[in-house]
Formats: C-alpha cells, structure tokens, sequence
C-alpha cells in the first residue's frame, strides 16, 4: 500500500507497522517502568533517612507500618528463637566459598516478659507476629547431603534491616523437608515458611547487621533514583530510534521529483 504525505510517497507494510508499534510500545512501556521505579527508589531513600533520624523500630512498630513502608527501614528488638526451626538458604557464596545463610523466626520480648522463660514451644502465644530473621553464613560441609551443624541462641538481640521482598530466584523444589531441622531451601518465602509457624508474618525478612554468631555478609543494594531516570531515557530514545527507522524505511521519494 502506497500513500502520499509529507511531499512523499509511503510504502506501508502492515505486518512492518505493526512490529515497529509492538517493538516501540514495549520500550515505552520500558521506560514508564524505569521512571516509577525512580519515584519508588527516591520514597524508599527519604524513608531510610526519616528512619536513621529517628532510631530503629521495634517488632511491633515495624509491623504497624504499612506493607510498602516497611522495606529498608532498620530494627532493634530483643527477641526469642523459635526453635528447633532452622532454614539453611542455599547457595550462597562468600571470599569464593559456597554456605548457606541461617534464617530463622523470633518473636519479640515483651518488657513485661523475663527473659528466663523456656523457649521449647515453637508456636508462642506472643501478641506480635513472628518476623524472619537472617542471621548470616555459614560454610557447607564437604558433601551436600551434610549440613553444616548451627547453634543458634535462645535469646538474641535482633539488629539489622528489614526487607520487604528477599525472595531472589527459585530452580526447583524450594523446601527439602526430610522431616529434621535444619532444613534446607532454596528461596526465603515467607508465605511457605508461615505453614511450619502459624504466627509468621508473610512479608521480609531482617538482615542481621550485627551481634550475630553467624559472618555478616548481606549488603543492602539500593541504586539511585538517578540511574533509573537515565534508563528510562535510554528505553525513550530507542522506542524514538525505532519510530524513526520505521518512517525512513517506509519513505521511498519526494513527490516533486517523481512529477518531473
């Protein structure tokens, strides 16, 4: 199909058009993505500031947040394993060494609580939902089928960052439950993990930062608002370069010159 426009011809390829807006909408869409992941990166650092200026939160305070609120805010609570429950993350490489890291579940205690209190349940009654705790690495053993033996203390000065979404990537099988702690998975899901402990809280996990007996290795990544601006421009000028390649190709003549 031929038209004129523009002072030319226009060779329209319908299947051509339609890739070309296809191609184009996707970067689009791209780059709208980049610009509202910039807004979000920029409320997630005010918030990490607002949050250094007034001190860590406790359990419950962190969990009277909302869901979005919540994530890289840091926290500090004395608090109490839920034991014998060990998850050991799998696949984690530190100085070139393959280990797990070593979650578990605490429940905060209370001021009114003496911290003598037997820990043997693993379900407490405790008002504030459990909340995940990643306490480090630890390496492997030399064959997989062996875990490495971990002690965790009953009592425990929680001291970290809270992360709203550590789920990272799944290959597999998340939980290997053979029926005897610790277990091995594979991904940190809260949802999975609340089947084992009623009370759990379904979002984040905390980064211990400090006061840990396990090698402190997680650093919060957090890029600035800035680069994902300069690639929501990027993903701009290629839905432009797109659209522009597309007319080029389509433009055979200037009508002017096909008249004489």
């Amino acid at each position: 199909m031929t038209i004129i426009a523009f002072n030319r011809y226009w060779v329209i390829r319908w299947h051509w058009v339609l890739v070309s807006l296809l191609v184009a909408a996707c970067l689009t869409a791209l780059s709208l993505w980049q610009l509202s992941r910039a807004a979000e990166k920029k409320q997630t650092l005010q918030r990490i500031a607002q949050s250094q200026a007034a001190g860590p939160l406790d359990a419950q305070q962190l969990l009277a947040l909302n869901t979005k609120s919540r994530d890289a805010i840091d926290v500090q609570f004395p608090a109490r394993w839920i034991a014998p429950m060990i998850w050991l993350l799998d696949n984690q490489q530190v100085d070139g060494r393959i280990g797990y890291d070593v979650v578990i579940a605490v429940e905060q205690i209370r001021p009114t609580e003496q911290s003598t209190r037997s820990t043997d349940h693993a379900v407490s009654s405790s008002i504030t939902p459990a909340l995940l705790v990643n306490l480090g690495w630890v390496a492997a053993q030399g064959s997989r089928d062996q875990l490495p033996e971990v002690n965790v203390p009953a009592e425990l000065m929680v001291n970290g960052i809270f992360r709203a979404n550590a789920k990272g990537l799944l290959l597999g099988k998340n939980i290997e439950d053979k029926g005897q702690w610790p277990m091995r998975i594979q991904q940190i899901d809260a949802g999975l993990l609340s089947d084992y402990i009623p009370s759990l809280s379904r979002s984040g996990v905390i980064f211990q930062q400090q006061q840990s007996p396990f090698y402190v290795h997680y650093q919060p990544v957090i890029l600035p608002p800035e680069r994902h601006t300069a690639y929501a421009v990027q993903w701009a000028l290629l839905a432009i370069a797109v659209i522009v390649i597309a007319l080029s190709a389509s433009a055979t003549r200037e009508l002017a010159h096909d008249k004489s």
